[in-house]
């Protein structure tokens, strides 16, 4: 199989990694940071925002894994790239954002709700 495929799949994990956060929050009604507040990345975007930002990056991801090549999720090598992708994808926001939301890099320990 040509290279490209296998980078399409992986950047198509990535997005489709990409889509949970913003969908999620954008479903219950929290803002999130998204390309489009003010500055990009930091600032909060509406839920609107980011259900429409998630729906973008699944359409992406959709189309970056299933209409490039012949994408079959029982080739490990195909569903390896995609997951791969979304694997970093997760690992890079989770270090990025927990910083506004109590993760890594924000300074804030995480107790449990029993106040241990």
């Amino acid at each position: 199989m040509p290279w490209h495929q296998y980078l399409s799949y992986f950047l198509g994990g990535m997005f489709v990694s990409n889509a949970i956060p913003h969908l999620v929050s954008g479903v219950m009604g929290r803002s999130f940071q998204s390309p489009f507040a003010s500055p990009p990345g930091q600032g909060l975007s509406s839920s609107t925002v980011n259900v429409l930002w998630g729906a973008v990056n699944i359409a992406l991801g959709y189309l970056l894994i299933y209409r490039v090549g012949d994408f079959d999720l029982r080739v490990t090598a195909d569903a390896g790239m995609a997951g791969l992708g979304a694997l970093l994808m997760a690992i890079i926001s989770a270090r990025l954002f927990g910083r506004f939301h109590g993760g890594e890099g924000s300074g804030k320990t995480n107790q449990s709700s029993r106040g241990e």
